[in-house]
């Protein structure tokens, strides 16, 4: 009985698809004829068997894509949350800088002299003699504002 419920819903299936296999179509043909022979019902059982396992083979590719996309997703979704704290990161040594507001966010010297002094800040070079001397100030400010981990 119930091979009887999936011929007759695959059937319905079938015949609303735009284009159909061959032996799509042929399974239709033998479904729908009420005076099959022995052979056709052999055909038919076959055809039925292949279908079954055409659909069971179509669910398990789209079980494996949706594994991979939602392994893809989960890694974009890493990737974007490391972004986004290394970005929070960046933002909070402005505001230990005193240049942003640590409650509001907002820069506390004018935008464009801020991204200004940052562009100087980018442009000098890594051997400058300033940069050791940047960075012991940064380390030492760092330090005692959290514990070393």
């Amino acid at each position: 009985m119930d091979k009887d419920i999936w011929l007759t819903d695959r059937v319905a299936y079938l015949k609303g698809l735009r284009s159909r296999t061959d032996q799509q179509a042929l399974l239709i043909l033998l479904a729908e004829n009420a005076s099959r022979t022995a052979q056709d019902n052999k055909k038919l059982s076959a055809l039925v068997k292949a279908e079954k396992a055409g659909v069971r083979a179509s669910k398990a590719r789209q079980d494996v894509a949706n594994l991979i996309n939602a392994e893809k997703r989960t890694e974009a979704k890493l990737v974007r949350n490391a972004r986004t704290h290394e970005l929070c990161e960046s933002a909070g040594l402005l505001g230990l800088a005193g240049l942003v507001d640590t409650l509001t966010g907002k820069p506390l010297l004018d935008r464009g002299e801020l991204l200004g002094a940052l562009l100087g800040l980018a442009k000098v070079a890594e051997d400058d003699q300033r940069r050791p001397e940047w960075k012991r100030a940064g380390d030492a400010l760092l330090a005692s504002v959290k514990p070393a981990k």
